[in-house]
């Protein structure tokens, strides 16, 4: 998600989402320290960081596992345009194709097509 937010973070937006589905439930308290001291010290991410703590929102995706890749289009609806369980084949390539090509490719890329 970083060498993608690196390459489309200019014109498209991400979140991760740290979310509690398919785990025991944990309070907030127990759970929000370590997740923002591996998001900014460990994983260095430059994006948000979601807390689903009850997996409501994992569910209502309909995620497969971790990580799961969805790329929402809106507003105001904020529909899912893409859904990917990625530890599918070539998850993340078929991820950099689909932002490439629904907010054009990275100034980096040229003029080539992805």
């Amino acid at each position: 998600m970083r060498r993608l937010h690196a390459e489309f973070g200019d014109r498209a937006h991400f979140v991760a989402v740290h979310t509690a589905r398919g785990h025991r439930l944990l309070p907030r308290e127990d759970v929000e320290p370590a997740l923002r001291r591996f998001a900014s010290s460990f994983a260095h991410l430059e994006f948000p960081v979601a807390l689903d703590l009850s997996g409501d929102l994992a569910a209502a995706y309909g995620t497969e596992g971790s990580p799961h890749w969805i790329a929402l289009c809106g507003p105001p609806e904020a529909a899912v345009a893409r859904s990917v369980y990625g530890s599918q084949d070539n998850a993340q390539t078929r991820l950099t194709y689909w932002l490439a090509e629904a907010v054009g490719p990275s100034p980096a890329a040229g003029s080539a097509a992805p």
